[in-house]
């Protein structure tokens, strides 16, 4: 068993060195083919972020503020890496051809405490966007103490995001960076904070327009023509700004609860909306 664990482990290892060494085949191949690129990395190898070619997003998981918190959290497999970790968050700032975001998972108790250490990193890497959801509880295991009460509820999230923003504008008011809660997904437990340039006459515009982006990674692709991340934005729809009644769920979906009285109220709601269509349909006959 133990022979078998150990190439495993060789496996993956071998896997995850030649996917970083052939990100950029991959991405033009994906972009080639008009295929979007969300990549997310955990901020170990910054000489890759360095020489990475465009992508329609590129994230950094921000799991812990300091070094030591980030250790427990994360447990990591190189000895530096809190140095490789700030290295990436330098690189990311040089990644302006890139829509770049500062991915955090809160989880309550060991996480959130220090908002100010954030801030240190935000600054650092001043990424165009912070997205920061709730860790989903996927059950009891022996290989991890986090419970149900780890999972901070919506309303701490978005506290936690409005303190972020306050917190850095008062520790960097010189920044290039102003950051506000722009979105929002009440379902998934998660918020979006953006920069307000992202805010163009008064409107968010946090979304991608993917053909555009297309496009301009062709044009760089063939003659080298650099370009922004600003150049393919796109208008955020009302009901995902954050504060939103709809507290982003797409009104055109269908939401489906499964447990409690708002599953009883929906699924009676479905049944009449299901009879009334049943009693139209034998009406036209």
């Amino acid at each position: 068993i133990a022979i078998t664990i150990i190439t495993i482990i060789i496996i993956i290892t071998i896997a995850i060195i030649i996917i970083v060494f052939q990100i950029n085949k991959f991405l033009d191949l994906l972009h080639a083919k008009s295929i979007s690129s969300f990549l997310v990395t955990n901020a170990q190898f910054p000489e890759r972020i360095r020489q990475l070619h465009p992508c329609t997003q590129l994230y950094v998981s921000i799991d812990a503020a300091t070094k030591d918190s980030l250790k427990a959290v994360d447990r990591p497999l190189f000895n530096d890496f809190w140095e490789r970790f700030i290295a990436s968050l330098k690189a990311l700032k040089g990644k302006n051809i890139t829509r770049t975001v500062y991915r955090l998972t809160l989880v309550k108790d060991w996480n959130m405490q220090d908002v100010s250490a954030y801030c240190k990193l935000l600054a650092i890497g001043l990424p165009l966007l912070i997205e920061i959801k709730a860790v989903t509880f996927c059950g009891d295991s022996k290989a991890s103490s986090l419970t149900i009460k780890n999972t901070p509820y919506h309303e701490e999230v978005s506290s936690f995001g409005l303190e972020i923003c306050k917190t850095y504008s008062k520790m960097y008011p010189e920044s290039e960076r102003r950051y506000e809660l722009a979105c929002e997904h009440e379902h998934s437990n998660c918020i979006l904070i953006a920069d307000t340039k992202l805010k163009v006459e008064g409107k968010w515009h946090t979304w991608i327009d993917y053909d555009k982006f297309h496009s301009l990674f062709q044009e760089w692709k063939e003659s080298g023509k650099t370009f922004s991340a600003f150049e393919y934005l796109a208008p955020t729809p009302d009901w995902a700004v954050f504060g939103a009644k709809e507290q982003g769920f797409d009104p055109d979906e269908v939401r489906v609860r499964k447990k409690g009285k708002k599953a009883k109220a929906d699924a009676a709601a479905a049944a009449a909306a299901a009879k009334e269509a049943k009693e139209a349909k034998e009406a036209q006959k």
